[in-house]
């Protein structure tokens, strides 16, 4: 039962599915319950446990099987389920007609996100990308600030505990692949040079991750990312000709320096940022998407090319002398 955006029915409810029922796709159910013109049909999920916690949490009917909740009527699925399980879940929404909206990384692999791609739009349904860091409001004011601004350097912070419930992947698919998105779309730049620097210290997969880009409009941009540091941190920070804004995207603090003089004074103000939770946000413009039949807010394209620039960081092989010191090291903060 896809929803075609015609002008008669662009007004009526959408119903709209999730799948997955883990941390993620509970807080998206939570979310969707809540909008006006959207009728939560339900959860999927294999497991009984994760079925509960989204009954409890929205009320909402859940399903063993993804086929369950299609044959219920949907316009839309969210798909928060594990990485490893998106190209499945996509091609099946999409060989239905149903638009979809994917969880970042997009796919496990950079040929399974260019086949669900291909595969929304040879059906013509809306496919988008959950990058949810571009809505989050700090984000948004350092977009606009640096608009029409010559940008010189990006530098990202992104650092955290060691997440328990992560096994499959390092730090750079679970969380340098966001910043890797926002350097993009602060540049509107490709990314066309990669020089990494990983350790694993106290993981399988590598857990400290240094890495330095360069687009091809020149910026140079870094992301500093690790599970060691007790507390969690995100700090964005842009210099361009003209100013230099720096951003605390947790407690949500942006501020800019401008007004640069010859005797090293400047200027400095707190610039206004929105209140919005991050995840309605997105999830209110995949449904306009949806509606309007018109580009999503981050497109495939997008999601595939920020997931080839983090596989790109994992496969550059690391310098001689760096794979030579490289050793196991007692946890510690690192900053």
């Amino acid at each position: 039962m896809s929803f075609k955006g015609s002008a008669s029915d662009v007004k009526r409810s959408l119903r709209i599915g999730v799948s997955g029922a883990g941390v993620m796709g509970s807080n998206h159910a939570r979310v969707l319950a809540g909008l006006p013109d959207v009728t939560l049909v339900g959860v999927v999920d294999p497991l009984p446990a994760h079925r509960a916690r989204a009954t409890a949490l929205t009320s909402c009917r859940t399903f063993a099987s993804l086929d369950e909740l299609i044959a219920e009527g949907v316009d839309a699925v969210t798909i928060a389920a594990p990485t490893h399980l998106h190209h499945e879940i996509a091609l099946a929404c999409i060989a239905r007609g149903v638009h979809i909206l994917v969880e970042k990384p997009i796919a496990s692999s950079v040929e399974e996100g260019r086949d669900i791609v291909a595969a929304a739009r040879r059906a013509g349904v809306t496919l988008m990308v959950g990058h949810v860091e571009r809505f989050n409001p700090a984000v948004a004011a350092i977009k606009q600030a640096i608009a029409g601004e010559d940008i010189l350097s990006i530098a990202i912070t992104r650092v955290g505990p060691f997440p328990p419930r992560m096994s499959n992947v390092g730090v750079v698919i679970d969380l340098a692949v966001h910043d890797i998105d926002l350097i993009r779309w602060f540049t509107e730049s490709d990314i066309v040079e990669v020089q990494p620097q990983l350790s694993s210290a106290v993981a399988e997969r590598e857990d400290i991750a240094l890495l330095q880009f360069r687009t091809a409009s020149g910026v140079l941009a870094h992301i500093n990312t690790n599970w060691l540091t007790p507390f969690k941190a995100r700090n964005v920070t842009v210099a361009t000709r003209g100013k230099y804004v720096m951003g605390d995207l947790l407690t949500r603090q942006v501020t800019e320096c401008f007004g640069f003089r010859p005797d090293g004074s400047y200027s400095m103000r707190h610039l206004p940022v929105g209140h919005d939770e991050p995840l309605r946000a997105e999830l209110i413009a995949f449904l306009h998407a949806v509606r309007s039949g018109g580009t999503s807010a981050v497109t495939g394209e997008e999601g595939v090319a920020s997931l080839e620039i983090a596989t790109r960081c994992l496969e550059t092989p690391a310098k001689p002398a760096a794979a030579s010191t490289a050793r196991k090291v007692p946890r510690r903060v690192v900053g």
